[in-house]
């Protein structure tokens, strides 16, 4: 250990073994800990403890004496797990009130029950324990005397500690434990209620993931009968995880996958207008129990609908969910719930009549069932049941009670039910269905863009540059959307007093632009722009926009015309370049600054001769021009001042920037360099003038512009400096000189020292 360590730790230890000195930073005591980790990793901790009996002090004093601060005796019985230290632990699974310090001490014991149980006793799983080391069978008395107490938090803490148990511990010697241990876990499903459910749950699933799952212990049979004992609302997380098992017996997954269904089968149930099978596999229709919960309250009815949605979501997207996959009634059910939610549905039980009360304009089921609508999009159905997604979407876009949460979650889920939908078969153009329900969507959508409420608005934006994005190059949808208005709306919202959907319409007249669905609007409404093409609308917003949003949206928007190869970008490449950079260079935001490098780069690539794709339907960038000489390149590079704005960004005050400048400068340094490029410039009177601006901008003065530069003291410049040894600098964190453990210390000394004269833990 460093000298200088050694004389510090005795003071801080001082500290941490008094219980009246307040402790209140917990990032320096993790940081700490993770220092012993690391000391205890590189050498035997007896030497350490030999070395600073001062430690040996704060483990057993803090543990002893019930220290009242929970930092401290978190940290403390962490600590002592790194030395197998077992003195006076258990009393922290107790009952303590900390939820760090159980969770620490649980920690501790699965820590020493795994050193204990290396060597002799690791390939001998005996279920007695009558070969285990005494530490060991200590441990798991306690856990087996936990197991059987009738208080709650004790049952916790056991099935904690074993969960920690299974999930890192997979030597033999485990699957002796859960024989052992087992007949007691059952036994709680005995109980009423069952105590620490979500515990028994995680750790049912922690062992079912071991290698314990894989043997012939009676697992699967205690998983069944504990889904079967469980509530609907306590046996879905099981259900799910059991779900997600690679190697699972059938029947098992067959119940959990009707566990799942249940709350869904009693929807469809409710909704049906005929007696008839939801459609649901064999032991997923809705049982009493799910009914009961349904009709007992508001609550429980939304918090049971709500995650069986959710957990049949994830299941939905994982390569092992059930098949056959029930796509048509979980169509059926999710638009029932969405119509429950709108009040236009129409029940026949009773059942059906609560379900309208409960659900009626609940924001939080609509969500999750246009969550869940939205994930089925991937899957197919048949037509009838498509056409009432779409109705039910489109009731949702219309209605003025959709909340905007709802709304956005409405486009989302109609943006993705939109791009499933099949292709006409005689072209590839859209299908007679979607452009019918194109016809009756546009006109929502332009109503949305009017909404008074702005989040209404930019969720319309988002959907339409999505849709945009995917469609532009389809007739039909071109067609639609240049006969709805909605394109000269967009442009109208540019000048959206609220900066989200100002950044929003940038985003999304980009997009029209890109594929030339957008025209500057005219008229005598909008004089002021009259003239103006959207690439001098959107360098205006670049360079006067008072809030950051917009400006980053502007410069990804020019940054993919540059891409693209926009007709604005190929009528005058150097002068959009140009004014685009000088805009960026003078911006307050790091986000607009970095933005302006990545264009930068590849205004770069595109000179080199490494262009990327471009929208088809943009004007192309002449493509039969071979790629420039070397010496093209660095004069057009000096023409647009790109190497000042990146040179100057080298020293920039946000590493990200400076980042981003330093790769663009190696990129090109390493190009010109196998090339022959032009020959340094001595000492010329440019190179003078730039080294003479870098150390003005490293010392952080602004000075004036250089102007446009020769290509040859440029690369001089770039030759002279240590660009690799720059960028392993700004590669390390910015605290990286301030992270020794000496450093630390000092840190942690500091801080009591500051706070001495607060006597109060303030945790």
């Amino acid at each position: 250990m460093d000298p200088e360590c050694s004389r510090l730790l005795p003071a801080l230890c001082a500290v941490l073994v008094d219980p009246r000195q307040p402790v209140a930073d917990d990032t320096c005591l993790e940081k700490l800990l993770d220092w012993f980790k690391t000391v205890t990793e590189a050498g035997p901790s007896l030497l350490l403890l030999q070395e600073n009996p001062c430690l040996v002090e704060l483990l057993f004093r803090v543990l002893k004496a019930h220290d009242p601060r929970p930092r401290v005796l978190s940290f403390s019985l962490r600590l002592a797990g790194l030395f197998a230290a077992q003195e006076d632990c258990f009393q922290y699974l107790q009952g303590d009130s900390s939820l760090f310090v159980a969770s620490a001490a649980g920690q501790l014991l699965v820590h020493i029950l795994a050193l204990a149980m290396r060597g002799p006793a690791e390939g001998h799983p005996s279920p007695q324990g009558c070969d285990w080391p005494a530490c060991a069978q200590k441990i798991v008395c306690h856990v087996e005397d936990s197991l059987r107490s009738t208080a709650t938090p004790q049952v916790t803490q056991a099935l904690n500690v074993l969960t920690t148990t299974f999930g890192h511990c997979h030597s033999p010697w485990t699957q002796g434990l859960w024989v052992r241990l087992s007949p007691l876990v059952a036994c709680l499903l005995e109980k009423d209620p069952i105590p620490a459910s979500h515990s028994l749950v995680d750790l049912l699933l922690s062992v079912a993931r071991s290698p314990v799952g894989s043997s012939d212990c009676g697992l699967w049979e205690t998983l069944a009968q504990t889904l079967s004992h469980l509530s609907p609302t306590q046996a879905g997380p099981l259900a799910l995880g059991i779900l997600k098992l690679q190697d699972c017996p059938q029947a098992l997954k067959t119940q959990a996958f009707g566990v799942l269904l249940q709350p869904l089968a009693c929807v469809l149930k409710a909704a049906a207008q005929a007696p008839g099978p939801p459609g649901f596999p064999e032991g997923a229709t809705g049982d009493s129990i799910t009914v009961d919960t349904f009709l007992s309250s508001k609550s429980a009815c939304v918090g049971l609908l709500c995650q069986a949605l959710a957990h049949l979501e994830l299941l939905q997207l994982l390569p092992q969910r059930p098949s056959p996959w029930p796509q048509a009634p979980l169509l059926r059910a999710a638009v029932a719930i969405l119509r429950f939610c709108h009040g236009s549905a129409a029940p026949t039980s009773d059942v059906g009549g609560h379900l309208c009360a409960v659900l009626a304009g609940c924001v939080r089921v609509q969500r999750a069932a246009l969550d869940f609508l939205g994930t089925l999009s991937q899957g197919t159905g048949p037509q009838e049941l498509v056409t009432q997604v779409f109705a039910v979407l489109l009731e949702y876009l219309t209605s003025p009670d959709s909340s905007p949460m709802v709304l956005k979650k409405a486009f989302q889920a109609t943006l993705r039910w939109l791009l499933g939908s099949p292709k006409a078969p005689s072209c590839c153009d859209l299908d007679p269905h979607t452009q019918l329900f194109l016809g009756e969507l546009l006109p929502v959508l332009r109503k949305r863009l009017c909404s008074p409420c702005w989040e209404a608005r930019d969720s319309g934006l988002e959907f339409l540059t999505q849709v945009t994005r995917h469609w532009g190059g389809q007739a039909a949808f071109r067609h639609a959307l240049l006969a709805s208005e909605v394109p000269e709306l967009t442009g109208q919202l540019l000048r959206d007093p609220e900066s989200y959907v100002r950044a929003s319409a940038v985003t999304a007249t980009g997009q029209l632009s890109s594929w030339g669905l957008y025209a500057t609007p005219t008229g005598p409404e909008h004089p002021e722009v009259q003239q103006e093409s959207l690439f001098t609308e959107l360098l205006h917003i670049l360079s006067t926009d008072s809030e950051g949003f917009p400006r980053r949206a502007v410069m990804h928007v020019f940054t993919q015309w540059l891409k693209d190869g926009h007709a604005d970008v190929a009528e005058d490449l150097e002068q959009f370049v140009a004014r685009v950079l000088q805009a960026a260079s003078q911006d307050l935001d790091w986000e607009v600054r970095a933005q302006g490098l990545e264009l930068a780069l590849v205004f770069l690539e595109q000179l080199l001769g490494q262009p990327g794709s471009r929208c088809p339907y943009a004007v192309a960038l002449p493509e039969a021009a071979p790629p420039a000489t070397l010496a093209q390149v660095l004069q057009a590079l000096c023409r647009v001042q790109l190497f000042e704005f990146a040179l100057r960004a080298l020293f920039d005050c946000d590493r990200p920037v400076a980042q981003k400048s330093c790769d663009l400068l190696l990129f090109l340094k390493a190009k010109a360099t196998p090339c022959g490029g032009p020959q340094e410039a001595g000492a010329s009177p440019d190179v003078v003038s730039v080294e003479a601006a870098l150390q003005r901008w490293q010392a952080g003065e602004q000075g004036q512009p250089l102007g446009e530069l020769e290509p040859e003291a440029v690369m001089a410049v770039l030759r002279s400096m240590d660009l690799e040894g720059l960028r392993g600098m700004l590669a390390k964190s910015s605290d990286h000189m301030e992270k020794s453990p000496q450093s630390l210390l000092q840190d942690m000394l500091a801080t009591v020292g500051v706070l001495g004269e607060n006597e109060a833990d303030c945790y």
